[in-house]
């Protein structure tokens, strides 16, 4: 008999999936979290959930909010189910089901973010987390700065009694707090941005720039940004999800999670109003985040953008299947152990080469189901942050970029939104309409890609670059992506 999921059928759900320990009533909110999907409830919620079974701070429950669709989406799905969400752990062989109860209310997803900046007014809330994803924050991709002219940062900075964008919203709630004698509350961004908090208070405090000096100089001199890094592969939910929890475990969820076993978070203990005691359940605070942040950056997701796009191109779309392919598998070793690890600052116990493994085997994990569209999509805010760096800090230090080209290359030609095979596809990116032409005219012209210049900056004037890019993009037009991978792994490439 299968169970729909509720606080009401708690007690009746099969016994191999894991229930909360504590009573939903004996949780209190302290954190308001905005961009509520997979991630954020296979990760942050599942340790707090892990916190609150331990009988240990459960004043730290969260409040979901956001200011997109799919975050209504998100909400009508939850409500229903009292705010649940089944976390199903994907192992071999071992595949594992909780329930978790962390969060206690969800704010209604309105036009503008007004109410979010009234749930901001209860001084309770001593947290605001982030996972907004990393196109979410405003930056010029060429020069990574906050962008002041973004047109969501414009509209809310003259209308912010009813702001519509994240940064917006933050900044009128600080007011009003600040305007009552409020303590400020603390932002944390859990987004896979290199030094996500400076990012996220130069978001903050730029808004505030364009509308009052004291308000900016408030951000700046009062609130709290820690910088973070999380790291959990999280899946997009599918029918597929929903069968498998229905049949395996007896339970039905809107909108469940399946994931990896694995999960990190690393965190700067910045935390002026307080926190919960998140070190007791596995969270790492240190004053080191940022080696960390670069290290996952580049090795796992510049790893995930590498055989993204050689996958495509083949009509591989599972992850699991793309590392099984020894071309894609190929190019993957290769281009982290000859050119991305190697510009890896050292992280403090950690050995990169065994960090890389650990990934390679996280990503062959067939259970997952992880997909090469997921990772394939928004590709013009993920280079700038995942790949063009290293690229960069090879070309600094005089050394050949002949994989990193090559991936750039890949990344042009599967915005051209056809396999080698001439499948036609929709390029999964908010700046199709300027990647899809620019990759076609790329085909004669290889620099008219190249000329995106919010994406790659001067790298489009660095001549070894430029020369391997053209090199490898002819090559992908004129002999294909198996043909290309085979030359590079067998070191013909010029």
């Amino acid at each position: 008999m299968v169970r729909s999921l509720s606080l009401a059928n708690l007690a009746s759900v099969p016994e191999m999936v894991a229930r909360p320990r504590y009573a939903r009533e004996s949780l209190r909110a302290g954190i308001l979290h905005i961009g509520v999907g997979n991630f954020h409830r296979a990760h942050q919620a599942v340790y707090l959930d892990d916190l609150f079974n331990a009988g240990k701070d459960r004043d730290w429950a969260i409040v979901g909010a956001g200011v997109r669709q799919g975050d209504a989406a998100m909400r009508r799905a939850l409500e229903p189910q009292d705010l649940l969400t089944t976390v199903v752990e994907l192992e071999p062989g071992a595949n594992r089901a909780r329930i978790s109860g962390s969060m206690i209310d969800f704010v209604p997803v309105n036009e503008d973010g007004r109410a979010i900046v009234d749930a901001l007014d209860d001084p309770a809330i001593r947290i605001v987390s982030l996972t907004v994803t990393e196109g979410g924050y405003c930056i010029d991709p060429a020069t990574g700065a906050f962008n002041p002219d973004h047109p969501e940062i414009r509209y809310d900075a003259s209308h912010m009694e009813a702001p519509r964008g994240v940064f917006g919203v933050l900044l009128a709630a600080l007011k009003r707090r600040r305007d009552r004698g409020l303590a400020a509350f603390t932002i944390m961004s859990c987004d896979n941005i290199p030094h996500n908090g400076r990012v996220t208070m130069e978001a903050v405090a730029g808004t505030a720039d364009l509308i009052d000096p004291a308000l900016a100089a408030y951000v700046r001199e009062s609130v709290a940004f820690p910088n973070s890094m999380v790291d959990r592969i999280t899946p997009a939910t599918t029918d597929r999800e929903r069968a498998i929890l229905e049949e395996r475990f007896g339970l039905k969820d809107n909108w469940p999670v399946f994931c990896e076993p694995f999960r990190q978070w690393v965190l700067e203990d910045h935390f002026p109003g307080g926190r919960p005691a998140l070190e007791e359940v596995g969270v790492t605070f240190t004053p080191h985040v940022a080696a960390f942040e670069l290290m996952k950056l580049r090795i796992l997701n510049g790893g995930h953008a590498a055989i993204a796009y050689p996958a495509a191109l083949l009509g591989v779309h599972f992850v699991h299947d793309a590392m099984a392919e020894p071309l894609v598998r190929g190019f993957l070793d290769k281009l982290e152990t000859e050119e991305i690890i190697p510009h890896v600052p050292p992280v403090p116990g950690v050995d990169l080469a065994d960090y890389y493994q650990l990934i390679a085997r996280r990503f062959s994990n067939p259970d997952v189901g992880d997909t090469i569209p997921r990772l394939a999509q928004d590709g013009s805010n993920r280079q700038p942050k995942f790949i063009l760096p290293s690229t960069r800090e090879r070309l600094k230090a005089g050394a050949d970029v002949p994989g990193l080209a090559l991936e750039s290359a890949l990344w042009c030609r599967y915005c051209a939104a056809t396999t080698d095979a001439g499948a036609a596809f929709e390029l999964n990116d908010p700046n199709a309409e300027r990647l899809v032409p620019a990759a076609l005219a790329a085909r004669d012209d290889p620099g008219a890609f190249l000329a995106l210049r919010d994406i790659f900056g001067d790298l489009a004037d660095a001549p070894r670059f430029r020369l391997r890019f053209e090199a490898a993009l002819n090559s992908l037009w004129r002999d294909g992506a198996r043909a290309t991978l085979q030359r590079y792994l067998s070191g013909d490439f010029a």
